[in-house]
């Protein structure tokens, strides 16, 4: 998470969306890194609403932050996560995916409560649902769209950015059967939807 106070701006760090290479760019520019505990550093909507917002508005004297988040297509984001824990040093651990294929993963991510360890990553749809009491992101953008995220943030904060390539997973053809697509998509029906619905 990063806080730009003066820019009023507040970066909510999704998992595998490219918020690494971000926060690195712009670490030097925020009057806030947040970056330890990962509890902290990817703190979804509700945490911030819980915690940081009632900081910013009891202690700051301030009710005018707003949020911004980053969203990856939801396959290519289970993809990003299954590339990444198939990573040497997790070799032999329960959340390893080396000796699963990707559609077994899929198919495990989907059995909800009862998943696996090496498939239990959280959902996207639930760090950015919005809050009952009317908060939500003020500012979402897809994961692929890097040129309008970053003429966003560059506007907005008065910088020319550069993004550095961080944290990325090696590349590997992933594909899932279509009965499997579809029925994550049924599923994860949320995940698709607030997806599709960005501009």
């Amino acid at each position: 998470m990063l806080v730009f106070w003066n820019k009023k701006l507040v970066f909510l760090s999704v998992p595998k969306t490219g918020t690494t290479a971000i926060e690195e760019a712009l670490s030097p520019f925020a009057d806030m890194v947040i970056s330890h505990p990962p509890e902290l550093k990817h703190a979804p909507l509700y945490r911030y609403n819980r915690f940081f917002r009632p900081m910013f508005e009891r202690a700051c004297k301030t009710d005018d932050m707003e949020t911004m988040a980053v969203m990856r297509e939801p396959v290519s984001w289970l993809a990003s996560w299954y590339r990444y824990r198939r990573r040497e040093d997790l070799r032999g651990l329960p959340n390893s995916t080396e000796n699963v294929s990707f559609e077994e993963f899929v198919q495990e991510y989907m059995k909800g409560d009862k998943k696996a360890p090496f498939a239990n990553v959280g959902s996207q749809a639930r760090f950015l649902e919005p809050r009952k009491n009317g908060l939500k992101v003020d500012h979402l953008f897809r994961y692929e769209d890097q040129a309008r995220l970053l003429d966003f943030l560059e506007t907005r904060l008065q910088l020319k950015i550069e993004l550095p390539r961080r944290n990325t997973s090696p590349d590997m053809p992933l594909s899932l059967s279509p009965d499997t697509h579809a029925k994550l998509r049924r599923k994860c029906a949320e995940e698709f939807a607030l997806y599709e619905s960005l501009d």
